[in-house]
């Protein structure tokens, strides 16, 4: 459901307008945190280059790390669904924790007993200061839609903008094929 304000849990689709901008185009971000002194995010369909044994010696475990956003980009964050294995997790909505003990989750990992269904891991976050957010907004850099999967970390983050943008309806039909660059059609 496409909504005006956003909440905590939300998802954050780019209008296709924001073309020029590398950072948000085409993304999809996940609000893990937003009040009136402003929001937070992790952008579910940034692929890094990374995995997560790259950045720990000590996890031969090969998870897909993401780009989370801009902001701190050399720190790992994790959003997941199993609190009850993750201490001190911060409950986001829709089964989604945001953060918890990292030293469990290494724990976790090492076991086998976490998959890449159940978490994601983030270099960095999206982050908007008190009133950016609802500036954007205004602007139409940013469309407002309820989390309506029932488990978004098996979303495939290829093809997650298009599907949502088609969501959308015909007005944005037209976009969801469209070449990132259209100047290069």
């Amino acid at each position: 459901m496409i909504k005006t304000i956003p909440h905590t849990g939300d998802l954050l689709i780019a209008e296709p307008a924001i073309l020029d901008d590398h950072e948000f185009s085409r993304a999809v971000i996940l609000l893990t945190e937003h009040s009136t002194s402003g929001s937070v995010g992790f952008v579910l369909n940034r692929l890094s280059t990374y995995r997560l044994s790259d950045l720990f010696q000590d996890l031969d475990v090969d998870f897909p790390v993401f780009r989370g956003g801009p902001v701190a980009k050399n720190n790992l964050y994790f959003v997941h669904s199993v609190p009850e294995l993750i201490p001190d997790s911060v409950k986001i909505s829709n089964g989604i924790y945001w953060g918890g003990n990292f030293e469990a989750v290494k724990s976790l990992l090492i076991k086998g007993l976490l998959q890449p269904k159940d978490i994601r891991f983030f270099l960095g976050y999206s982050g908007w200061s008190k009133g950016q957010l609802f500036s954007e907004l205004k602007e139409k850099s940013w469309i407002v839609k309820t989390n309506s999967y029932k488990n978004v970390f098996l979303t495939n983050p290829k093809t997650l903008w298009k599907e949502e943008i088609l969501k959308l309806g015909n007005k944005y039909k037209i976009w969801a094929n469209a070449p990132i660059d259209p100047r290069l059609n």
